[in-house]
């Protein structure tokens, strides 16, 4: 099963998708409402951990997946799925709007672990972006495995760059 089948039976059968992407924000509001003050302490601040990562790590795909499709296969806004390209943000921009109400995310573990993640995978796609509007094509008869030292060089490179500019 590729991606694009597993995207199109996603959207046939968009009933779990909707459920999970409602039930975030709400989980959130909850927890806020309950845990009123109590958001640093030991069970609050692992469950508002635990849906942070329920929501950014489908939001982060979406975002990646639509900047990926819209600059890259230059689609459409207007063929955008609603269940797997935009329900998945709008539920992660909500749940993180709700937690931070009652929360600091730098109080919530683990919160750091996205936002690098977030930023690597935004300097690759801008770095991609980058390789393929200067059109440079390099044919080589390198082993692939050099090729995939260079990758992880850069990866590295990367993340070291992103770490030092927001630190």
């Amino acid at each position: 099963m590729t991606l694009q089948e597993f995207l199109e039976q996603c959207a046939a059968n968009p009933s779990f998708i909707i459920m999970f992407f409602f039930t975030l924000p709400i989980a959130a509001s909850l927890a806020w409402w309950l845990g009123k003050g109590e958001a640093k302490e030991s069970p609050w601040k692992y469950m508002y951990s635990t849906l942070m990562f329920l929501a950014c790590i489908p939001g982060i795909f979406a975002i990646t997946l639509n900047v990926y499709l819209f600059l890259f296969e230059k689609k459409s806004i207007f063929e955008a799925d609603i269940y797997s390209q935009i329900l998945p943000i709008i539920s992660m921009i909500a749940t993180l709007f709700i937690i931070r109400k009652n929360t600091r995310f730098e109080d919530i573990p683990g919160f750091q672990k996205i936002g690098g993640l977030f930023m690597v995978i935004g300097a690759i796609l801008c770095f991609m972006w980058f390789l393929e509007k200067t059109r440079i094509v390099i044919f080589s008869y390198m082993p692939f495995y050099y090729v995939l030292i260079i990758m992880v060089v850069m990866l590295i490179i990367i993340r070291l760059g992103t770490k030092k500019l927001f630190s």
